[in-house]
């Protein structure tokens, strides 16, 4: 199984975007999580594709993003051309989830569907065969710095039973403790963002999610 952290930049300094992507850099982040916030899927506003367009600028490490948006479909070609590398949306959206997929694969980007912790794994099921990866959250999707779900373990258990190869990416509450959670349970890609980015030693924490 090939492991891989992905630092959250909602935790990160946003007057430093560029300083804090290099810190993922050169200290072995695999990907690099953006969560991409509407105000009307969740309660809260984050950056759009051309902060993200700015960032790629700066980065040479795969872009991770997370549309918690109502309309993703409409939007697929902007983040596409800002350089998304994988894009994840949520099968509680209201666009054509089949058709969504197909429009991210078709911009040479890797299609992932998000569930929030109360939404059945099987949502996803019939879309497995088109899915680079599926994001599980851990906490409510919208705000950073909640506690990890252990109740949503059970899901990653099911899917990672079902699919031996997927991507499985876990999203919240993600510390050096709940890491092992979430790995005995079957996940492989990691989302960081208060641990890594609040802390005193960023390379550390990373170092020590990756172990």
């Amino acid at each position: 199984m090939n492991y891989k952290v992905s630092p959250s930049m909602l935790a990160s300094d946003y007057a430093n975007l560029e300083a804090e992507l290099k810190k993922c850099e050169e200290n072995s982040a695999d990907l690099i999580h953006l969560d991409v916030m509407d105000g009307h899927f969740v309660p809260n506003i984050t950056i759009g594709a051309p902060v993200i367009s700015a960032m790629k600028k700066v980065c040479s490490v795969p872009f991770d993003l997370h549309l918690m948006i109502t309309n993703p479909y409409d939007y697929i070609d902007d983040f596409a051309d800002a350089g998304a590398d994988i894009i994840s949306f949520h099968t509680e959206c209201d666009s054509d989830i089949g058709e969504t997929i197909d429009r991210i694969i078709s911009r040479g980007c890797r299609a992932s569907l998000a569930v929030k912790p109360n939404t059945p794994i099987s949502a996803v099921y019939p879309y497995l065969d088109r899915l680079s990866m599926v994001l599980v959250m851990t906490v409510e999707p919208g705000f950073g710095g909640q506690s990890f779900k252990t109740e949503v373990l059970p899901k990653i258990e099911e899917l990672r039973k079902r699919c031996p190869d997927i991507d499985i990416e876990v999203d919240g509450g993600v510390t050096c403790e709940t890491v092992k959670l979430a790995k005995a349970a079957g996940a492989n890609v990691f989302v960081a963002g208060s641990a890594i980015f609040r802390s005193d030693d960023p390379a550390g924490v990373i170092s020590q999610l990756k172990e």
